[in-house]
């Protein structure tokens, strides 16, 4: 056996040669022949993980281990005594329907040991449309909340005291209406705005990169979010005006090092933004928060939230704060949704426990656990309460809040740690030296980097390099399970909102609710602070619909061009039985049709989640079919014009938000009233059980759940293609 190889010099570090000897011959009996030397694990992040760590490991890291929490550079926690003297807020992401329904549920979970509430908007309102426009028939109410006016708002809050509730709202588009309608719904329940705690999202370039619940062009969208750091710094002391998010990436499918990387450069964008709008950094770096999704990784999450302080502490030091509070990141964490599976969707909740576990060890500040139902549908009261009980028991019976960081020291994860840290800060500085965050968003630099590894990942998973336990592995055949899910009428949603709404424009003094919209015009082509303006026209009972489309007049609405990468998916499998299956079928189409097979691949309504549409749409291209993109936020209608102007065989729907019971059936009504009743539909993403037999009904050839492989989808869809070809 070669000595001091590099394997030896690897682990063989603070312990004596002899130890080393004997557990070296130990492992190799162990390894039955194969090579220690190439027994390490490389993430997806690249990092290079050892079998064994050694104390020796902790070498040059004194500036990790030294440290300690609540002092720069917080990477042991943001405040000293952390959770022995204060746990992390609980929180549940939750609302739907209507506000009252919504306020309801909050009620309850209140009740049953909720330490703050996280609203959830429908689409329709994430993009700042009326409950009444016609472009959200399928999206009202089924995602989130209905939200059109401040008499929503007061609903979706009452008997919830303001002044004692900390309250974090999910909204990027509508974020002046919305937040301008919780400050009016609070002065309306008799609370000042100077004691509103919470945090709006307020993280716009996020989602240019990956969520797409935008409204306005770039540049404007940050003259919003800078407006916002700019009133809630002077007016609202405990109230963060802005949650940088990483979570939707790693939903997006970036790599951990990648959200993580992103995420802080959003961050110091943000600074910088605030900096030319003329505050001082401590007037409001100390409100800035974080938000992090935990996935399935465990000491790699653990990891990423430790040096995401270290790092946020070492890049806010460029701008000279004093306060040593803007040095500190504070985060919220939000367990995995992307992790969550339509098969065997107990199993979600075991995978919640270890998420939510990793992000309580990484010393986050609040957390939200999701339901193991929400591969299928919104969270039922049963798989909500499951949810929050994960939480009540990690906090009241494991001990994890009796000591600070206890996994500090570990030499695994002081480790992971330092390589998150140094190969963070790389990705950091590509983007700095394109030009900062918001240079790299318009050109779609980070967009496409991201995309590329949510294709590599969707490869590993579907030749079980990476397992799934239920989906890819472990598969129990025999599952025949019953879910109660939660079911969401969305006609009769519409249709009271729609009530509300006529009963608040003939009640309202509409020649004030004209000042206040022109006023706020004015002040979109001049510099006045449009959060102000925002909250006068909510007193005058604005509409969300009417405040976005005047703010919309002066900035345009913002259209992104859908592209997708091709190769990334096809490399993986070019030796797999099945993907070569599906290239020979669509070979053998394409000589009895003269042309290779055609899908549109489509995003219908006001859902901007398009992951599993641009990996639908690079894996098929992969295996030969011609794939045209539709644009986000499509009508039926538009995308039957396209599908028929293309000349496609087969549109493909991505489904994530729920309105493809609605919109789905009027896509095909309207493929048939111009022509395309040959045209194949088929769905995929997340579709309840219940609503399967409908979209049959309707039409669909056939609906793909999360997990399935996109083989077996493709060799399906060509498959029925052949049979549709050999029949005509």
């Amino acid at each position: 056996m070669v000595r001091n190889s590099s394997i030896e010099r690897k682990i063989m570090s603070g312990i004596s040669k002899k130890l080393f000897e004997e557990w070296r011959e130990i492992a190799q009996k162990e390894l039955k022949g194969k090579d220690l030397e190439n027994h390490f694990w490389i993430t997806p992040e690249e990092i290079r993980v050892k079998p064994l760590y050694t104390k020796d490991d902790l070498n040059g890291l004194n500036d990790q281990l030294e440290n300690l929490p609540g002092l720069d550079p917080f990477l042991r926690g943001p405040r000293a005594t952390m959770y022995t003297n204060k746990p992390w807020t609980i929180r549940q992401y939750a609302g739907f329907s209507t506000a009252e329904e919504s306020n309801e549920f909050y009620k309850q979970c209140l009740e049953n040991g909720q330490t703050g509430l996280s609203v959830a908007f429908d689409l329709a309102t994430h993009r700042g449309y009326d409950s009444d426009h016609p472009r959200v028939s399928g999206d009202v109410g089924k995602a989130g909340v209905a939200i059109d006016t401040v008499e929503d708002m007061k609903i979706l809050f009452n008997k919830i005291p303001l002044d004692k509730m900390s309250v974090s709202m999910t909204m990027n588009g509508a974020v002046l209406p919305v937040l301008a309608g919780y400050i009016v719904a609070a002065e309306e329940q008799g609370v000042s705005k100077e004691y509103l705690s919470g945090t709006i999202q307020n993280d716009i370039l996020k989602e240019f990169m990956v969520r797409n619940t935008y409204i306005y062009p770039p540049k404007e969208s940050m003259r919003i979010v800078s407006d916002i750091i700019s009133f809630t710094s002077k007016n609202m002391p405990l109230y963060n005006s802005i949650s940088i998010s990483g979570y939707h990436m790693q939903e997006a499918g970036s790599t951990l090092t990648q959200e993580l990387a992103y995420t802080l450069a959003d961050g110091i964008e943000y600074v910088r933004a605030a900096l030319d709008a003329g505050l001082k950094v401590d007037d409001f770096a100390p409100r800035l928060s974080f938000f992090f999704c935990t996935g399935m990784n465990f000491f790699m999450e653990v990891a990423k939230l430790r040096a995401a302080r270290f790092i946020w502490a070492k890049l806010m030091k460029q701008f000279n704060p004093s306060d040593p509070r803007s040095l500190s990141l504070r985060t919220h964490c939000q367990t995995s949704g992307v992790s969550l599976t339509s098969q065997d969707p107990h199993n979600n909740i075991i995978r919640t426990a270890y998420e939510a576990f990793a992000a309580v060890l990484g010393g986050t500040q609040s957390l939200h656990t999701n339901a193991f139902d929400e591969a299928l549908a919104l969270p039922s009261e049963l798989s909500s309460r499951i949810a929050r009980n994960t939480q009540l028991i990690l906090l009241e019976e494991t001990g994890v809040k009796e000591v600070i960081d206890p996994l500090a020291g570990s030499y695994y994860v002081e480790n992971l740690t330092k390589e998150f840290i140094d190969k963070t800060l790389l990705l950091i500085q590509e983007v700095e030296q394109m030009g900062g965050m918001t240079v790299a968003v318009s050109e779609g630099f980070t967009k496409f980097k991201i995309e590329e590894s949510a294709a590599k990942r969707q490869a590993r998973v579907d030749k079980n390099e990476e397992v799934i336990v239920g989906v890819n592995k472990y598969i129990n055949e025999n599952l025949n399970e019953e879910i109660d899910l939660l079911v969401v009428d969305n006609k009769k949603v519409i249709s009271k909102q729609i009530q509300k709404l006529k009963k608040i424009k003939s009640e309202r003094d509409n020649n004030q609710v004209n000042l206040a919209i022109e006023n706020l015009k004015k002040g979109a082509e001049s510099n006045y602070n449009l959060l102000s303006l925002s909250i006068e026209a909510i007193r005058a009972r604005a509409t969300i619909g009417e405040i976005s489309k005047v703010l919309e007049d002066v900035f345009s609405r913002h259209k992104a061009i859908s592209k997708s990468i091709t190769g990334v998916y096809g490399s993986a499998f070019s030796e797999d039985t099945s993907f070569n299956e599906a290239q020979k079928k669509v070979t053998n189409f394409a000589k009895k049709e003269g042309r290779q097979p055609r899908i549109l691949v489509a995003k219908l309504g006001q859902d901007g989640h398009d992951r599993g549409a641009k990996i639908i749409a690079t894996a098929f291209a992969d295996i030969g079919f011609d794939v045209d993109i539709g644009p986000l936020f499509a009508t039926p209608e538009e995308t039957s014009k396209q599908a028929l102007e293309n000349d496609v065989h087969v549109v493909g729907i991505s489904s994530q938000a729920a309105g493809h019971k609605t919109l789905v059936p009027e896509l095909i009504e309207s493929l048939k009233e111009n022509g395309g009743e040959k045209i194949m539909v088929v769905v995929g993403g997340i579709v309840p059980p219940g609503d399967i037999e409908d979209l049959k009904k309707a039409g669909v050839s056939a609906i793909f759940g999360p997990g399935t492989p996109i083989t077996d989808s493709a060799n399906q869809v060509i498959d029925m293609l052949l049979k549709k070809n050999l029949s005509s």
